[in-house]
């Protein structure tokens, strides 16, 4: 078992492991509890993803990296209208959260 990711909290560590699950990488998350106890315990209390088998490391890496540039390309886009009810959406969005088209 190795780590792979330090997340920011507890949902960025689940949506990984999630991501990896659907991936057949079997991953487990630690410390997501941590938090909680800010305060009594040093400041670093990320949550972390480990992947259980040491042989899917390499490729829980490639999925890691595309999921990074997938959220840094998300991050960065430009806000957008729908072109079926008219609602500004953020860029982040890729369906409609109003009426449910996508972009």
């Amino acid at each position: 078992m190795q780590q792979l990711y330090q997340a920011a909290d507890r949902i960025e560590a689940q949506l990984l492991r999630d991501l990896l699950d659907r991936h057949r990488i079997q991953a487990a998350v630690f410390g997501d509890y941590l938090s909680g106890a800010v305060g009594e315990l040093p400041a670093d209390v990320y949550p972390t993803v480990w992947v259980i088998e040491d042989r899917d490391l390499p490729r829980a890496r490639t999925v890691l990296q595309d999921w990074q540039r997938e959220n840094a390309n998300r991050a960065s886009a430009r806000s957008w209208v729908c072109h079926g009810c008219g609602e500004l959406l953020d860029g982040s969005f890729d369906l409609c959260w109003r009426c449910g088209r996508e972009r």
